[in-house]
């Protein structure tokens, strides 16, 4: 898998996760950048288990920070 392949694949998870936030607790929407990452890392550590071994391969080492970055990244 390419890098840029395997950061789309990671967008396409944290946004997934994000969703899943955002419905669960409407007031993230307000959160800054850095709580909502938190609030994801620990969900994907949480939750690591549902996803295929392909996609636990991809988060398993991801970082708050790495997080933040994606979140803040916006595809075109």
């Amino acid at each position: 898998m390419t890098k840029e392949h395997a950061a789309l694949e990671k967008r396409k998870i944290i946004d997934k996760f994000l969703m899943k936030l955002t419905k669960e607790d409407p007031q993230m929407y307000y959160a800054s950048t850095y709580e909502v990452a938190r609030s994801i890392h620990t969900m994907i550590k949480e939750h690591t288990n549902r996803l295929s071994v392909d996609d636990q391969a991809l988060v398993r080492h991801m970082s708050v920070e790495e997080i933040q970055g994606l979140l803040g990244f916006h595809l075109k």
